[in-house]
C-alpha cells in the first residue's frame, strides 16, 4: 500500500481540509480499489481557546478500474448528473441528501476525479456514517429493505432523461447481442471445452426466443427506457443502523440507460437463490418463492406507482432473462478460458453457469406462482 507521502499527494488533488489520520483498504469489491480515509480537521485558535477537539471526518477514496471502465470522464458525468438530480428530489421530499445519496468531493479545479502521476484515476466520496451494507441476506427484512431502496431509486429517477446518460458498458444487457457473442464463443471453442458442456449449450440455445422478448418490447415502445443501476446486489444498499431501513443506493459506476426489469431481475437472480452462486451441488439450488415475494412486494412499493402495467406484468420474465443471461456469460467465459470473471478454483465459472441454468429451470416450473405474486402487488 502507498505510504503517507503518496496518500497526501493523491488527497491533495481534492477539496479536502485536514490532517491524514489513516488510510486503510475498505470493503471487498472486485472492481475498484477502495480505501477508507480518516482526516482530522485543523485546530484553530478559537477551538484551542474554547477547548474544542478537532473533529474527525471519514471519506471513501477509490482508484477506478480502467480496464473495465475505459472512459472515466463519461462514467463520472453519469454519476454527477444522477446524484445531483437525486439531491434535489431528496430535498423536495424532506430527506437528508448528505446520507441518502452519494456525495462527491470535487477536485481543486472543480472536476469529479483526478489522475495521478501514474495515470491512475481517483475519486472521493463522503463516507456515509451510521449505516451498514450486507453481502448476503441475513434476514428477510434486509432483502425487503434493499427492494424498497432500489424501487425508490427508480421512482426518484422516473422523470430523469435516461437517454442523456452514457453507456459505461455498451450493450450491457442487450441479451440478443450477448447470445450472438455466446454462439461465436461456442463455434470458436478456443480452449476445447465445448464438447463437455453440450447440455448447457443446448439449454441456452433452446431459449433463444426468450432472449429477444424484453429488447423487442423496448424497441416497440412497450417498455420505457429508464435510468438503471445494473448491479442491484444487496451490498449496494446502505442500511441505517438506527432504523434498519434502506438508506442509500451506492456504487453508481454502471448507472446508464436500461430497463427497470434488468435491475429487478438481477436482484431476484442473486438474492432469491437458495444457494451460493458457485454451488456445485445443484440439488441445493432453487428460486425461493418467499424471498421472491418479499423482493417483489418491496420493489413495487418502492417504485410507488412509477412502473407501467407492462413492466409489472413482465417482472417474471425479467427475473428469468437476467438469470439466463448471467448463466450464458459464465459459460461463455468458461469456454474462452476464464478471462473475464475471476476464478479461485478450476471449473468455478462452469459451476456458476450451472446454478444459473438450474434457477432458470426452477423459475419455469414456478412460473404460475411468480405471475400470481406480481399480480398480487401490482395492478395488471
Amino acid at each position: 500500500m502507498a505510504g503517507t507521502k503518496d496518500w497526501l499527494e493523491i488527497l491533495n488533488y481534492f477539496q479536502l481540509d485536514g490532517k491524514i489520520v489513516s488510510v486503510k483498504p475498505y470493503g471487498n469489491g472486485h472492481i475498484n480499489d477502495t480505501f477508507l480515509v480518516v482526516l482530522k480537521e485543523h485546530e484553530t485558535d478559537a477551538m484551542k481557546k474554547e477547548g474544542v477537539q478537532p473533529a474527525e471526518k471519514r471519506y471513501i477514496l477509490q482508484r477506478m478500474n480502467d480496464s473495465i471502465f475505459r472512459n472515466p470522464r463519461e462514467l463520472m458525468e453519469n454519476v454527477i448528473h444522477v446524484t445531483s438530480f437525486l439531491r434535489r428530489k431528496i430535498e423536495e421530499q424532506g430527506g437528508d441528501p448528505e446520507r441518502e445519496t452519494l456525495n462527491i468531493i470535487l477536485t481543486l479545479d472543480g472536476g469529479s476525479f483526478a489522475a495521478d502521476q501514474n495515470g491512475d484515476n481517483w475519486r472521493v466520496y463522503r463516507f456515509i456514517d451510521d449505516a451498514i451494507s450486507y453481502d448476503q441476506v441475513e434476514k428477510p427484512d434486509d432483502f425487503y429493505q434493499s427492494a424498497l431502496a432500489f424501487g425508490h431509486f427508480q421512482q426518484m429517477l422516473a422523470d430523469f432523461p435516461a437517454e442523456t446518460l452514457h453507456e459505461t458498458i455498451p450493450d450491457f444487457h442487450h441479451t440478443p447481442k450477448r447470445l450472438e457473442a455466446f454462439k461465436k464463443a461456442v463455434a470458436e471453442d478456443v480452449c476445447g471445452r465445448a464438447a463437455g458442456v453440450q447440455e448447457e449449450i443446448r439449454f441456452i440455445l433452446d431459449r433463444e426466443a426468450d432472449t429477444h422478448v424484453l429488447q423487442d418490447m423496448l424497441e416497440r415502445g412497450e417498455l420505457p427506457l429508464r435510468v438503471t443501476h445494473n448491479d442491484t446486489k444487496l451490498n449496494n444498499v446502505m442500511i441505517d443502523n438506527a432504523t434498519g431501513k434502506g438508506l442509500c443506493v451506492v456504487d453508481l459506476d454502471t448507472v446508464m440507460p436500461g430497463l427497470s426489469l434488468h435491475d429487478y431481475g438481477d436482484s431476484i437472480r442473486f438474492g432469491a437463490s437458495t444457494a451460493a452462486e458457485d454451488e456445485p451441488d445443484l440439488s441445493k439450488v432453487s428460486c425461493d418463492m418467499a424471498l421472491f415475494e418479499i423482493y417483489t412486494k418491496g420493489f413495487i412499493e418502492g417504485c410507488a406507482g412509477s412502473l407501467t402495467e407492462a413492466e409489472i406484468r413482465m417482472m417474471p420474465m425479467g427475473a428469468k432473462l437476467m438469470t439466463l443471461e448471467c448463466g450464458m456469460r459464465f459459460l461463455m467465459d468458461y469456454l474462452q478460458g476464464d478471462v473475464y470473471f475471476k476464478i479461485h478454483r478450476e471449473g468455478q465459472n462452469l459451476d456458476r453457469c450451472r446454478t444459473q441454468l438450474k434457477l432458470v429451470k426452477d423459475m419455469e416450473e414456478k412460473w404460475a406462482q411468480m405471475e400470481a405474486i406480481t399480480q398480487k402487488y401490482g395492478v395488471v
